[in-house]
């Protein structure tokens, strides 16, 4: 959410970040209104009230509010006068409102619910977590805090002291120092080390013990500063405990609210759960002072009315599994790791090809424990991956929303993944925005396969679109909408599909996430024609050592593999230089994190092949061409692209500009396929500036080849080498409904745009 304080004002932040959820209790209220979230300050640039139309933003100071559902602005004495209702302002036809989605009431943070991972954790020491940051880097500023005092400290009145609130501050080495005089009394020590912690109570009710003193004695009354043990090259540290004044009974407070019957607030987020009805409140409140006053003095009790009628199930994404076990095997698997006592209540949808599934839980308490255990544990040298889903109630969804789930590959497009990740979920609902590393877009598909009808947006090259796609086929059957529309935002190196779709040839950062949404709203709808690829090996396997082949497909015990192809398909020097790339890539992931970079290694690579021998100089006898049941005649080319689409190698063109020939004018959606030949490196990379054209082979909706020897092959970018055998492309029964971006070019004007909506309400 972007709500910033420093590092000494931490504890006086509230939790205000929007709520995206509701929890099954709260869901059985006859209507639902949707109220407007404001937060003060950081207003957009010519940021204008609503309700009085004066400028009510500022660079100096925290000046107007905003509602961070619909953007709408206002003065902060202004907006008590507009509507209280929030209709999510431009992007609510693709909102998922938050009343249709539901998490389970328990103790585990909301950012593992969403499979979020806090970036700001990676970038501290592995060995410190945010709390510990919190708690001591606003203190430590120096180094000499840690040091034992200097001559000229020894001759001070006041003296520096760490202080730690409880065991967990002890073991994480997380303290606060307070300055202090060494003729204190104990009420002045206690009070001072109260005010570090920002905690206002009762001096008498706490007490200090020595750290280094092993009795653990408590210290005296009179001058308890000078009492402390002071060992070489160390501050002196205290331990501030609490003490009730009756140690059998106290007084808690009971607030009326929907948080739940206990909740309490953690560093950086909110953490609840419901009580058990053994535990006992002034019991849980003792032992969490052991651990931490400062956590204690945060923690709330709600009493709420309970829901028995609500509906509890919680659902687990497992992956990270051996992939194409049987259902009974998993269920092993599972139990081994669990023990009967954890056993799900269901299991599936079972993802057999990508070793993944879900289980099911009616009781959350369980779900959680088991999510915790099985986070812990591994299998073949991989841990699994677990992800704790929360559930969509589609008949909640008003009518004519069409919620946008959005997949991030931020592993595209070097850092932009992360910033669009993080974008996203700021305009939408943090529950739509999904990251494909943790499972890939699985997990997303699954949360929506009861929405009726919604739209997709894939974030990542044209293989991460085909990678959502061979999803979409996998779950199709166990969804209501089982072809949602798709939208591209170009981050890979070709981005040839998004090309030919109008999204551009890659996303640069220039344009806004905002503008991004908005084209998807007006985006129009077109059919993608998808083919099957079969491959038909002579050789067995393991008669062809050395041979790499693509595990993106499937392969059946007659010998035969089968892909699915979205762009195009090649054969000879452009799948040989796809597969030198390919290769090179995987040696070196982590230098392939730039659209230029990747383009320059391509070049390179080509001239290597421009210098080198001619591999596929007889590759028209090598291949033998079948179209439409006719056989075709090849010309003395090197390589030879089966088009789907009319952009291939970033942005060229093979087939030319429409003139008149035997061939019709292809499309993408026409049930046909274009047959080109390459007649070399350079011919490639004249195709490639635009100076020449292919050469037209062949147009056809059956297409049959004969390898009569070791080719290099590739479907959609994907190369391995490919044994002698039979190659048969035919039309997939499995289409794909994509989404084109409408020609029409809209004023960048996102701050008026963007509550128009809103505005357009408050006037009516």
């Amino acid at each position: 959410c972007e709500y910033c304080v420093h590092i000494e004002c931490h504890d006086f932040s509230v939790a205000n970040c929007k709520e995206c959820a509701t929890y099954p209790s709260s869901r059985n209220l006859p209507s639902v209104t949707q109220f407007h979230h404001w937060r003060e300050g950081n207003l957009p640039g010519n940021s204008k009230c609503h309700f009085c139309k004066k400028t009510c933003w500022s660079v100096e100071c925290l000046s107007g509010i905003r509602c961070e559902w619909c953007g709408l602005t206002a003065h902060a004495t202004c907006y008590k006068n507009l509507p209280v209702e929030c209709n999510f302002g431009c992007l609510a036809s693709i909102m998922l409102p938050p009343s249709c989605v539901s998490i389970p009431r328990t103790y585990v943070p909301l950012e593992t619910i969403m499979g979020v991972q806090t970036k700001r954790r990676e970038t501290m020491s592995p060995a410190r977590s945010i709390s510990e940051e919190i708690s001591s880097s606003g203190d430590m500023k120096n180094k000499e805090f840690d040091d034992y005092p200097s001559p000229k400290e020894k001759d001070r009145v006041e003296e520096l002291i760490k202080v730690y609130d409880g065991n967990s501050s002890m073991k994480r080495s997380a303290y606060r120092t307070i300055s202090i005089s060494q003729k204190a009394t104990r009420e002045q020590v206690i009070g001072a080390a109260l005010r570090a912690f920002h905690i206002h109570d009762d001096p008498n009710n706490y007490y200090l013990i020595d750290v280094f003193d092993p009795n653990e004695k408590e210290l005296g009354d009179f001058l308890p500063v000078q009492s402390l043990i002071r060992r070489e090259g160390k501050r002196p540290a205290m331990l501030l405990r609490y003490r009730p004044p009756d140690p059998e009974k106290g007084s808690i407070r009971i607030y009326l609210g929907n948080l739940g019957i206990i909740s309490w607030y953690m560093v950086n987020s909110v953490h609840e759960r419901i009580m058990d009805n053994q535990e006992c409140p002034w019991e849980l409140l003792r032992n969490i002072a052991r651990e931490s006053i400062r956590e204690m003095s945060l923690t709330r009790f709600y009493l709420q009315q309970k829901d028995e009628s609500s509906n509890t199930t919680v659902a687990l994404f497992i992956g990270n599994l051996p992939p194409n076990l049987s259902q009974r095997q998993y269920e092993k698997i599972l139990i081994n790791m669990l023990g009967k006592p954890y056993r799900f209540k269901q299991i599936g949808p079972i993802y057999y090809e990508y070793g993944s599934l879900i289980v099911s839980y009616d009781n959350a308490d369980i779900a959680v424990k088991t999510f915790y255990m099985l986070r812990e544990c591994s299998f073949d040298d991989k841990n699994l991956l677990v992800l704790l889903l929360p559930n969509i109630t589609s008949e909640m969804i008003p009518p004519g929303i069409r919620p946008l789930l959005v997949f991030v590959n931020v592993k595209s497009g070097g850092c932009q993944g992360l910033v669009l990740l993080s974008s996203f979920r700021k305009l939408l609902n943090p529950y739509q925005v999904y990251d494909l590393e943790n499972g890939g877009p699985l997990p997303g598909l699954y949360v929506f396969r009861r929405v009726k009808d919604y739209k997709i947006l894939v974030c990542g090259g044209d293989g991460t679109v085909g990678w959502t796609l061979q999803c979409l086929d996998n779950v199709g059957q166990d969804s209501e909408c089982s072809s949602p529309p798709c939208s591209i935002l170009p981050l890979g190196t070709g981005n040839d599909l998004a090309r030919v779709l109008r999204w551009g040839p890659g996303y640069t950062g220039g344009e806004e996430p905002l503008t991004v949404l908005k084209d998807i709203i007006d985006a129009e709808e077109i059919r993608l024609d998808r083919w099957t690829v079969v491959f038909h090996s002579d050789e067995k396997p393991d008669e062809r050592p050395g041979i790499v082949s693509n595990s993106s497909g499937s392969t059946s015990e007659d010998n035969t593999a089968i892909f699915m192809m979205n762009n195009y398909f090649g054969i000879g020097i452009d799948a040989d230089l796809c597969l030198d790339f390919h290769n090179a890539r995987e040696e070196n992931p982590n230098k392939f994190n730039s659209r230029l970079h990747n383009k320059g290694v391509y070049f390179k690579m080509g001239l290597r092949k421009m210098v080198g021998r001619k591999l596929w100089r007889d590759l028209n006898k090598e291949v033998r061409l079948e179209v439409d049941g006719k056989m075709v005649d090849l010309p003395p080319v090197e390589g030879i692209i089966i088009l789907n689409i009319l952009s291939w190698g970033s942005g060229a063109n093979p087939w030319g500009p429409e003139r008149e020939d035997q061939f019709s004018k292809p499309n993408h959606y026409d049930g046909m396929l274009e047959v080109v030949g390459v007649m070399g490196v350079v011919h490639m990379g004249q195709i490639q500036s635009g100076l020449r054209n292919a050469i037209r082979i062949a147009q056809g909706g059956h297409i049959r080849i004969r390898l009569n020897t070791d080719m290099p092959v590739q479907v959609d970018g994907e190369p391995w080498i490919q044994s002698p055998g039979e190659v048969v492309v035919l039309r997939s029964a499995l289409k794909a409904t994509m989404l084109r971006k409408s020609k029409m070019k809209r004023r960048n004007t996102e701050s008026v745009l963007a509550s128009s909506n809103a505005e357009r309400s408050y006037e009516d």
